[in-house]
């Protein structure tokens, strides 16, 4: 049970990036993007593709991630250029990276199990404290050094999210989400800002994918399906359960909706009816309740409020009419 728990936050951690990608164009463009189902793939394809060829890893993801912001920037030019429907443009865009993908890998399926990768780098070079931390932390599984790398990652690519952000890109950025409009309307270059937070989002989408890839040992074609919806569902529940009043907190409360999601679908996989292939169904019920809960709840406390309000305005009209 432990190493499950152990196991999801790992991966949590790692799809974390790729919630924070989601989360800027969701949330901060206010865009549609459907581009993450097959850019994610792109991560992957392209990273699993030079370490084969002898690529040093840290390499290849970074290979992948500028692949990842080209895609982006491509379903932003079908929408501002080509004057595509956002959402549209994001499933055009899909479908395309799915051919790409397979033109890359070259087949559906590419093998990591014998190539040297990140996750077996940071392994070996954490491998000489092993001993001692079991000693200490018996419970500890062996990967423990691929947490660390994990918390250690999201950190930087999170400082620099909410740095990023609050420059004056960044909040031009946050604005066109805001009131596309206004900004045109003091000549700002929406095309060029929609362009760019779309290359940004799919960037780190990519650069998830590419380490998800060296994480399960392979990249497939078919992994990126449904991967819209795990974002979103880390979003939604990072935001119900954190709050989302700054960016600051938006993106921390993103990365702990990552892994909370991940905890959760591990431990429903524990119950005896579920099965693997329900992976899809739950995470479906997670992003519902995630979406009507909050709003049971809000409704529930507006309506004690109303009711002390009324309360009070009868017992300010009883007094009134005691005194008089």
């Amino acid at each position: 049970m432990i190493t499950a728990l152990f196991s999801s936050v790992e991966a949590g951690l790692l799809y974390a990036l790729m919630a924070l990608g989601v989360y800027i164009s969701f949330r901060v463009l206010d865009f549609p993007d459907l581009t993450v189902d097959g850019s994610f793939v792109t991560g992957a394809a392209v990273a699993s593709v030079l370490i084969v060829g002898g690529v040093n890893p840290f390499i290849a993801s970074l290979a992948a991630l500028g692949a990842g912001f080209f895609a982006g920037c491509a379903t932003g030019l079908l929408h501002t250029k080509g004057k595509i429907n956002p959402l549209l443009s994001g499933i055009l865009m899909m479908i395309a990276l799915y051919s790409i993908n397979l033109r890359i890998m070259d087949k559906p399926n590419v093998p990591l199990l014998q190539q040297e990768t990140v996750m077996t780098i940071i392994t070996k070079a954490f491998q000489r404290f092993d001993q001692a931390l079991a000693t200490i932390f018996p419970f500890v599984p062996k990967t423990w050094a691929i947490i660390v790398f994990g918390m250690f990652l999201v950190a930087v690519v999170k400082v620099v999210i909410d740095v990023f952000l609050k420059t004056e890109v960044g909040l031009a950025l946050r604005a066109v989400g805001d009131n596309k409009k206004m900004i045109a309307s003091f000549s700002g270059n929406t095309d060029r800002l929609t362009m760019i937070g779309l290359g940004l989002s799919n960037a780190l989408v990519a650069f998830s994918g590419a380490l998800i890839a060296q994480y399960s040992g392979f990249s497939d074609i078919g992994m990126g399906i449904g991967m819209i919806v795990i974002g979103l569902a880390s979003v939604i529940i990072g935001e119900a359960l954190f709050g989302a009043k700054t960016i600051v907190r938006a993106t921390l409360a993103v990365i702990f909706g990552a892994i909370v999601y991940r905890i959760v679908i591990t431990l429903a996989l524990r119950v005896q009816f579920l099965e693997t292939g329900d992976v899809k169904l739950i995470t479906a019920m997670i992003v519902i309740l995630a979406l009507v809960v909050p709003q049971m709840v809000a409704a529930r406390a507006e309506k004690q409020r109303k009711a002390r309000k009324r309360g009070a305005a009868v017992a300010s009209t009883q007094a009134d009419y005691e005194s008089v």
